[in-house]
């Protein structure tokens, strides 16, 4: 952002029809529970957005955000919705990181910066990950710093708003069923796309990698714990067998490659990593997972 457009970010917050302002920042993943909630932060600091959806009748986002739709894995839809967009919060929603070297060229031949999701358990100074998502994340990263864009890296833990996905079997009988997955610092999505919200429109973010994480490491009996008692119910979690988990997820009609990719997560290590980077760009700590169940119980009840 320019010290010009600074200052109209400053004069703008709350006085201006967003809609009479053309966007800046382009926000793919924008349905997606970061990306949703990086373009809501954005329009209510006044800062113009425009969210690249593949169905702008089914997509519901905040008022004023300006919608382009298209698809990543066509890189040649990015056109229309880049144009006058210099900076860019990616979601790269794919299992390898074919089609990213196009994406990115598409991305550069408009935009100056560039903001991408990635993931804490990426180790840069491995040769390789240590399963294919955080491979995927580490390979994206490469390419991303190769682009000639101006690039800032967000590397989160695990998102809480994972949990979403337990809420079916939490109203049905109370019991999570799952594969064991080592604890880590999760961390409130509202942080992590506060933190994107404020590299997107700073000065002081080009080259660098964030790591975000929660307050506190807890595991998924704790996030299951924490759920019952926001909703005034008793909760378990139920480790299964790894296989037994794999069955139920492809029963469920989960593409397989995107199995294996979940099931890699339970060979990780345990992680107690908490950094203070949420506090240090946002001015605020990080939400704990009890403030997130806080957030979210209606959805569990």
């Amino acid at each position: 952002m320019t010290r010009d457009s600074e200052d109209a970010y400053r004069n703008i917050r709350g006085t201006v029809r967003l809609t009479t302002v053309m966007a800046q920042i382009l926000v793919t993943g924008a349905t997606g529970n970061v990306g949703r909630e990086v373009a809501a932060q954005l329009m209510s600091a006044g800062v113009p957005v425009r969210a690249f959806v593949r169905d702008a009748r089914t997509t519901r986002l905040p008022q004023g955000v300006e919608i382009a739709t298209g698809d990543l894995s066509q890189p040649e839809t990015l056109k229309r919705a880049l144009s006058g967009i210099t900076t860019v919060f990616l979601v790269w929603p794919f299992l390898t990181d074919e089609g990213a070297p196009a994406v990115l060229a598409a991305i550069a031949g408009s935009a100056r910066r560039l903001v991408y999701l990635s993931s804490s358990g990426v180790n840069e100074d491995a040769g390789r990950q240590t399963d294919p998502i955080n491979q995927l994340h580490a390979d994206v990263e490469s390419l991303i710093k190769a682009s000639g864009l101006e690039w800032t890296i967000l590397r989160a833990d695990t998102i809480a708003s994972n949990a979403l996905g337990w809420a079916g079997q939490i109203r049905q009988d109370g019991v999570v069923r799952g594969p064991g997955i080592a604890p880590t610092a999760v961390v409130h999505q509202a942080d992590v796309a506060a933190v994107a919200a404020r590299v997107l429109t700073g000065d002081g973010h080009v080259g660098a990698t964030h790591v975000l994480t929660g307050p506190q490491v807890v595991s998924r009996a704790d996030q299951v714990r924490l759920i019952g008692e926001a909703i005034g119910r008793p909760l378990r979690f139920e480790e299964v067998p790894v296989e037994a988990a794999r069955e139920r997820m492809l029963a469920d009609g989960r593409p397989p490659a995107l199995v294996e990719a979940l099931l890699a997560s339970t060979r990780r290590p345990r992680s107690d990593v908490v950094t203070s980077t949420v506090g240090e760009i946002t001015g605020r700590p990080a939400r704990t997972f009890r403030q997130w169940t806080a957030d979210h119980a209606d959805a569990f009840r």
